[in-house]
């Protein structure tokens, strides 16, 4: 880590650190990678965050063959070390889903271990020391790579949106167009006030995938932040690295708890999120 923090000042280090392998149109009007903070900066809101974009389909292609690979071997005799931590997870987001979501949709619970375990997986790059990568896919000529995708809001709101829109469908679907404005207008104040509940309850409606989407976004690019600023010790001299490193240490013990509540977290409110919009007043 020193001899990458070395090449730049401490700004400069941070900033690289925190700039993605941008795609889109550059300064001369063509297109291409972004060679700088700059130019990735100028590229507006039609650039590509080619780094985060790969990794994090990567790593849910990582989570299918995984997880497909226990389901051919799964055995009815004594399971083997695999199969018994890939069960625990499966019963244990079973469990919380039955749980939480009472209601029929054989369409949750997968939804649930998906995510719970695509945004763990995503979250676990955050324990990959920070300049390993970079520094190896700058031998390759790749000036920038950020390899946690949910360090990036696109992503994390992207699939903050992509629950926001099953809320939406199942909520149309359940209670009709109807009773869906109606929950909005007619609540929590007298139909009289409906307006003024329409907007209440419709801010109300999307802080839910805004409020999803930049929790987790904040928790991991926070962390992602220590783990960059620890990083910088490491170039201070003999006593402030080997602070740095019982530092790193520390730190990483403990987002180990911080990568999985996260994910957890993410599963968990995206089913209460689709309880919410599968419940008709009329049925209890």
């Amino acid at each position: 880590m020193a001899s990458e923090a070395k090449e730049f000042s401490s700004q400069e280090y941070v900033s690289h650190h925190l700039t993605n392998l941008t795609w889109g149109r550059l300064p001369d009007g063509s297109w291409g990678v972004a060679h700088s903070a700059e130019e990735a900066a100028q590229m507006g809101l039609l650039s590509i965050h080619l780094d985060s974009l790969l990794w994090s389909l990567g790593l849910g292609i990582v989570f299918l063959v995984l997880f497909g690979i226990a389901a051919r071997r799964a055995t009815a005799g004594v399971p083997g070390a695999f199969q018994n931590f890939v069960e625990v997870i499966v019963e244990f987001i079973d469990t919380t889903v039955g749980e939480i979501f009472t209601h029929t949709n054989k369409m949750v619970a997968p939804m649930a271990l998906t995510i719970f375990v695509w945004v763990f997986l995503m979250n676990l790059m955050d324990l990959v020391p920070v300049d390993l990568v970079p520094k190896t896919m700058s031998l390759a000529g790749v000036e920038y790579q950020k390899i946690v995708p949910t360090t990036n809001v696109n992503i994390t709101m992207g699939m903050a949106a992509a629950v926001f829109l099953l809320v939406l469908y199942y909520s149309f679907k359940r209670k009709g167009a109807g009773g869906f404005l109606g929950e909005l207008a007619f609540h929590p104040f007298p139909k009289v006030f409906a307006p003024i509940n329409f907007i209440l309850e419709g801010v109300t409606l999307l802080a839910k995938p805004i409020s999803l989407g930049l929790r987790l976004f904040g928790n991991l690019y926070a962390g992602e932040m220590v783990f960059i600023l620890i990083a910088l010790m490491y170039t201070g001299g003999i006593l402030l690295a080997g602070f740095g490193g019982i530092l790193h240490i520390a730190w990483a013990l403990f987002h180990v708890l911080i990568i999985t509540l996260q994910a957890f977290i993410f599963a968990v409110l995206s089913v209460v999120y689709l309880a919410q919009a599968h419940d008709v007043p009329d049925e209890h």
